[in-house]
Formats: structure tokens, sequence, C-alpha cells
């Protein structure tokens, strides 16, 4: 086991599936398997989820939302994610917890210094990004990632990892096994939000992107096999 302890990166759209919207039962079930799995082999494990299964603040002037209030709603968007995985993760038998700096009585926790050692016996949902308009909620995986002391930032996407271009619409685009920060920055791969991998750069935190559709990736990547692309310093 290569990494003890990890922040998991979800796209709203990962538990999305062959929906339009909303959430796949199938595919959060199958998430919640991968997820409870490393747990059990005694991976400390907090995960991010976006919202855009639910709604994407893209085109949010088109009917007259501002960016901030849009913004909030994408927060929200992934509250409601975030409250479906920790179920789904507390029916299996495993303990969990959504953490917010937006705090619903009676369903979240505020962030504190303490989770630290929460991550230690349970599975730390954290939802509603950084609680701040402006910035992803990669930026956020990132900076609780830091927060929690995590051995690697893990993102996990539909492809198998960072390409030259988008897989799916481009049959030549080239696979990368590893990037480093500058290059990424330079080359402004779509895949990750610029700032959360500037942020890592500053501090030196490791980001493996990875495909999450494929059963047994996760603990195949903790165990240490060549699985996604690694971004981090040096060549």
């Amino acid at each position: 086991m290569i990494y003890k302890r990890i922040i998991l990166k979800l796209s709203g759209e990962a538990l999305q599936g062959e929906k339009e919207y909303g959430i796949d039962p199938l595919v959060l079930k199958g998430i919640v398997d991968e997820i409870t799995d490393v747990q059990s082999i005694g991976v400390q494990i907090g995960v991010v989820v976006g919202g855009g299964n639910i709604f994407r603040g893209l085109r949010y002037e088109e009917y007259g939302i501002n960016r901030v209030v849009a913004d909030y709603m994408g927060m929200i968007a992934t509250l409601i994610n975030s409250l479906a995985l920790c179920q789904a993760i507390k029916a299996k038998g495993f303990k969990a917890k959504v953490i917010s700096p937006i705090n619903i009585k009676g369903l979240t926790e505020a962030f504190s210094t303490e989770l630290e050692d929460r991550i230690q016996r349970e599975i730390l949902i954290f939802a509603c990004g950084t609680g701040n308009p402006f910035f992803t909620t990669d930026t956020a995986a990132v900076l609780r990632a830091l927060e929690m002391k995590a051995d690697v930032f893990i993102k996990g996407t539909k492809v198998d990892g960072v390409y030259s271009s988008d897989p799916i619409k481009d049959p030549y685009a080239r696979f990368f096994e590893k990037v480093n920060y500058e290059t990424f920055l330079k080359e402004r791969f779509a895949v990750l939000d610029l700032t959360a991998v500037s942020l890592a750069m500053t501090y030196n935190l490791p980001i493996v992107v990875f495909n999450i559709k494929k059963k047994g990736n996760l603990r195949r990547l903790i165990e240490g096999e060549k699985i996604g692309t690694i971004i981090k310093g040096g060549e």
C-alpha cells in the first residue's frame, strides 16, 4: 500500500451514470463499494464530490442568475450528492460524516482542526467546496488534502488519466503516464482546474487522475499498480 491517507475527488457526473440528470443508484453503489473496499484495508479516506449532475452554473447568465448565486447553487448541489454518498456508505455498515463550510444542523458538521484525527476512524465527505464562490471543487479537494495532510489527491474521472486532448472525441489523443506540474499548467489540460494544480505544486502534493468507472481501479492504484496519470514535480 503506497498511500495511507487520500482525498478522492468525484465529479457529480460520476454519480449520474447514463442518466441525463441526478444520481444513478447502481452507480452510487459501485462507487461506495470502491471507497469502502480501500477503507477496509486500512486506507484513511476523505471524499470531495462535485455537483454537475444536479446544477452547472456555466450558463447562469442566460437565466438571470449572477455568478456568485450560481456558485452557491452549485455548492448546494454538491451537498445533495454528499448526503447521498454518506447514507449509502452507512448502509454498508461503515462510519461516514458530511463536513461542510455551509453547515446544516442535523445533517452536516462544520470543518475543524479535529478532523485530522476523525479521518483515521471514519470516511469524511467534504461538501460545498471551499464555501466561497469562484473556486472549483477541484481546488477544494486540494485544499482538504493539504488540511488533512493526505499523501495524495486522487481524481476519479470517466477516462484513464491525462491526455493531450479529449480521448472521447479525439482517437489520436496521447496518454501521459506522468506529467509534472509545470507542463500541466503550460499545456492547460482540461481534466483538472489549473488553480488546483497550482496549489498542489506550491505544497508538492502529488495528484493522480484515473478512471473511477473501472471496478477495482482505486484499490489497485492504492496498492501501487500503475493506474492513471501521476502529476508531481520533477521530470
